[in-house]
């Protein structure tokens, strides 16, 4: 009779989540739809397999980081935020949360997620933006590879460099100051690694996105980049150089609007967001490095890397080492 009661329990707390999740599912159909507010592109094929799930409207408008928190901030104060649920740079959302914007909850669904990646119950990461060597695997051996980011400074490399500016691309100047903080710990080295970046003359583009391009047609051959088009540009003959350092990036983080209009909605699309079917989507058609336990991205070797997150700069910081570096790059 014991083992009887005890499997009773065990099937009563198994069946609990499931009859949670439908409880959730069936509210948020009565609200009827879930707007969501991001800086992220390409999320389409996660909006539009959550809808088909669900039947419920999925609602996508991108805001650039630059107009987010303005934007975000002066429809809360009138009364007017439509977004249930926003997605932004940490920095913004930890902004936003301190002003009140944020509404208190812990996904289901991050079970399994790094610790580091809630803060306070309120924001939830669940990717990083990380960055690497991308080259032409048609042009570059392997053995002609670097081995460190530190190699990027060797003159064979002189005028066969991409990358965003580093006088005014936000996320590249957080990566350079990321190798400061976490790679090239002496600031001597560091700063030796800045001149002889700067003085093998590198291509500069306003973002990422530009940057596959020139390695595509072999203008270039190397760039600081991102991973993802290795997915996204397929066939292009693109590959990411294995250096001995952990790949870096800013986190990616997600929440709920307190005064959410669908406030279940909300709910469930976050646990669907945070969910292994929503993130292999997003890993195997946008290429991103996600935080679900073991998602990752179709690219080879991906899965041995170490990838880790880096603070993502104040505004301060941003124009502080923005004019620090168009001073180094403009030296050369």
């Amino acid at each position: 009779m014991k083992k009887i009661a005890v499997l009773v329990v065990v099937m009563m707390l198994a069946a609990a989540p499931c009859a949670f999740a439908q409880a959730l599912a069936d509210k948020a159909k009565a609200e009827g739809k879930v707007a969501f507010y991001a800086n992220m592109t390409s999320v389409e094929p996660v909006m539009e397999a959550f809808q088909k799930k669900y039947g419920i409207k999925a609602e996508y408008t991108r805001l650039s980081t630059s107009k987010f928190v303005a934007t975000i901030l002066t429809e809360h104060a009138a009364g007017k935020l439509t977004a249930d649920v926003l997605q932004a740079p940490i920095p913004v959302l930890e902004l936003l949360m301190k002003k009140g914007v944020l509404a208190s909850y812990v996904s289901p669904a991050s079970a399994g997620y790094p610790k580091w990646a809630n803060k306070d119950g309120k924001i939830q990461s669940f990717g990083i933006e990380y960055v690497a060597l991308i080259y032409n695997k048609d042009l570059v051996k392997p053995a002609d590879l670097p081995k460190t980011y530190q190699e990027l400074t060797n003159p064979k490399w002189k005028g066969k460099i991409v990358m965003a500016d580093p006088a005014s691309h936000p996320t590249t100047i957080s990566w350079l100051v990321g190798l400061k903080e976490n790679v090239i710990k002496s600031d001597a080295e560091w700063r030796a690694f800045l001149k002889g970046l700067a003085a093998n003359s590198p291509m500069f583009v306003a973002s990422f996105g530009p940057t596959p391009a020139p390695i595509e047609t072999g203008e270039k051959l190397i760039g600081i980049s991102m991973p993802k088009y290795i997915v996204t540009k397929a066939p292009a003959p693109l590959d990411w150089a294995r250096v001995s350092q952990p790949m870096m990036g800013t986190p990616r983080g997600i929440g709920i609007a307190a005064k959410a209009p669908h406030p279940n909605a909300a709910r469930l699309f976050v646990d669907y967001w945070l969910s292994k079917e929503a993130m292999k989507i997003m890993a195997d058609q946008v290429g991103e490095y996600v935080l679900a336990p073991g998602v990752y991205p179709p690219i080879a070797g991906i899965d041995k890397a170490k990838v880790i997150p880096i603070r993502e700069l104040s505004d301060e910081e941003i124009k502080k080492w923005g004019a620090e570096f168009k001073k180094i790059f403009a030296k050369q």
